[in-house]
């Protein structure tokens, strides 16, 4: 059998999709990050052999945190187009020895196995094969008008236009020579490069889900399509088995000048004492994603008689919980945590906890809830020995 690598482009800055910075494959879609599905795809599909992300170099970070734990090797680096990213991967994978590559942008989350499979069986008889799927829309032609606004200077004929998708495949050999004989010419997607270099190209159905994620409205049509596949609220019924988790922790107060909760430093008259950073929020966080997978706990994971978690940031913690959510396909629906504490006051620094939840969790604040209350003045966190965490987790698997 052939042996075929897709190469997966996440290399831009996607700055039109806003994300206030974060470049948009990494912004997550139904608490996913969107590459991460991309990449899930890909390497789930049983006629994939491997599977290589091509990031840009100030991503490396952020692509070990986000999807480091699928066992893809190495990323490639990008360059600063589209092409030059393609060429660097390509040459990338050469000691991998493919027959096949199928080249997919990071932006189109939704690429289902059946269009991997038809472009793949498309390479046993042509070089090339693209995705895409035929113009329906009558397509107009425009000019401009003398004030500057556009008109219609025409109908065109839509019979065999096709508007092209990814993945992209091509028989490694013939592209690389086809990507190394491109020089500076510029072109528009990776078929455009084997087109002028004489290969030929065959047309294979894709998929109108397959968008590619561009603008926010896009984020939001992403959003649609996962929650009809999930079967959440505003989608359909098939899919996504919803899975509830609880977690409760509590650390005794210690001589200190602050306390961290949730992942934030608060100043405090006294430091909670535990093991690691004694963060009760977090604790109680993770054990409750670890209960929602039946995945034991935080204790079974990170045991406080290991001396390599001594002092330890608990945001740590919670990224395995998360981790191992999504290695089984899952996806953070909601979390809600309650502090139960006479002090320090919780209300100043709510916002910041939920938005740090959430970047461990690489999910929207809105899906993190953060309150506080107290015992009245009852047991122990009413007598100030100490503060109590407890949390709810909603997953979908």
């Amino acid at each position: 059998m052939a042996r075929t690598v897709a190469l997966v482009l996440a290399g831009g800055r996607g700055t039109r999709a806003g994300g206030g910075g974060v470049p948009k494959q990494y912004r997550p879609i139904a608490g996913v990050p969107m590459m991460r599905l991309t990449l899930q795809a890909f390497a789930a599909h049983p006629r994939i052999d491997a599977v290589r992300a091509v990031i840009h170099p100030d991503d490396r970070a952020q692509f070990a945190a986000l999807c480091g734990d699928l066992g893809l090797g190495e990323p490639a680096f990008g360059g600063e187009t589209r092409q030059e990213s393609s060429h660097n991967g390509l040459k990338n994978i050469e000691n991998l020895t493919p027959d096949n590559v199928l080249i997919q942008d990071a932006a189109r989350p939704f690429t289902d196995a059946g269009t991997i499979d038809r472009v793949i069986d498309a390479l046993a008889e042509t070089p090339g094969a693209v995705a895409a799927v035929p113009v329906i829309d009558t397509i107009k032609r425009a000019d401009k008008r003398t004030d500057g606004g556009d008109r219609v200077a025409g109908t065109v004929d839509r019979s065999g236009l096709w508007r092209a998708q990814t993945p992209q495949g091509f028989q490694y050999r013939p592209i690389l020579a086809a990507f190394r004989a491109a020089g500076g010419n510029m072109y528009t997607d990776d078929a455009a490069v084997a087109e002028a270099a004489g290969l030929e190209v065959a047309l294979v159905m894709g998929n109108e889900d397959n968008i590619k994620v561009t603008t926010e409205r896009d984020f939001a049509r992403a959003e649609q399509i996962m929650r009809e596949r999930m079967g959440g609220p505003g989608g359909g019924s098939g899919g996504g088995d919803i899975r509830v988790g609880t977690g409760f922790d509590v650390h005794r107060f210690e001589p200190g000048d602050h306390v961290t909760l949730c992942g934030v430093r608060v100043p405090h008259a006294a430091g909670l004492k535990g093991h690691s950073d004694a963060d009760v929020g977090l604790h109680a966080i993770t054990d409750a994603i670890f209960g929602a997978i039946g995945g034991g706990d935080i204790g079974d994971h990170f045991p406080p008689s290991d001396p390599q978690w001594r002092a330890a940031d608990s945001a740590i913690f919670l990224a395995k919980a998360v981790e191992d959510l999504h290695a089984r396909g899952g996806a953070v629906c909601n979390l809600d945590v309650t502090l139960i504490c006479e002090r320090p006051k919780i209300g100043p620094h709510r916002a910041a906890m939920r938005a740090r939840i959430a970047e461990i969790c690489a999910i929207d604040p809105a899906r993190v809830n953060v309150k506080a209350t107290t015992t009245e003045e009852l047991g122990f966190t009413g007598r100030r020995e100490g503060i109590a965490a407890q949390a709810v987790a909603t997953v979908r698997l």
